[in-house]
């Protein structure tokens, strides 16, 4: 997918009778492989949602980023390519969608939502950092679910900040016993089904 010269590698997954879809922001140093995103992904596409995996750095820029760390924290340029990727895939398919964002990639998906609010009906951040996509957080429209661990302490107390700022209808639903990237056992599973539930209610 893209425009011009970019060229994003994503991977689209569709069940039969797909009621929605859910596009994917990865946050630093990840992409589209990322265990844990194919993880939830594998879980939304057994509640009968699509879901496209993208990566938002062209294969230079990630190599490159992978001795810089230049782009990783660019949630601005993350933020235009999520929303190179929505145009494309509603082009292709004109199921309801909503954006998933972890880490720096939530705070992109806010920030493509702000911009394009007509694109995205339904948001959800697992471990986000809300608080990068700033001036962006009172123009967001859908409405948007911030995951965040209970061990996870200051980044629970940035999504407390942004959800102040936020006026879309937005919930904090805090995960006892998980660190950052849920790793301990049955977090992140936890995580998948806060945001199937999210998504069954809002991805209309």
């Amino acid at each position: 997918m893209g425009s011009g010269k970019i060229r994003l590698l994503g991977e689209l997954n569709t069940p039969p009778g797909a009621n929605g879809v859910i596009l994917f922001a990865h946050g630093s140093g990840s992409g589209r492989l990322s265990p844990r995103n194919n993880q939830v992904a594998n879980r939304f596409n057994q509640a009968g949602f699509s879901t496209l995996l993208v990566d938002l750095l062209t294969e230079k820029e990630a190599a490159k980023d992978e001795f810089t760390m230049e782009y990783r924290f660019d949630v601005q340029l993350l933020g235009s390519r999520l929303t190179l990727a929505a145009d494309w895939l509603r082009g292709r398919s004109k199921l309801p969608f909503g954006y998933y964002g972890a880490s720096t990639g939530a705070s992109a998906a806010l920030i493509a939502a702000a911009e394009k609010p007509e694109l995205v009906t339904a948001i959800v951040s697992r471990g986000g950092r809300p608080d990068l996509a700033g001036p962006s957080l009172p123009n967001v429209k859908a409405p948007t679910l911030l995951i965040v661990g209970g061990l996870d302490y200051e980044v629970l107390e940035m999504n407390r900040s942004a959800q102040r700022q936020m006026r879309a209808t937005t919930e904090l639903k805090i995960v006892n016993g998980a660190t950052h990237l849920f790793e301990e056992r049955g977090k992140l599973e936890e995580v998948a089904k806060l945001s199937i539930e999210w998504f069954k209610k809002y991805l209309k």
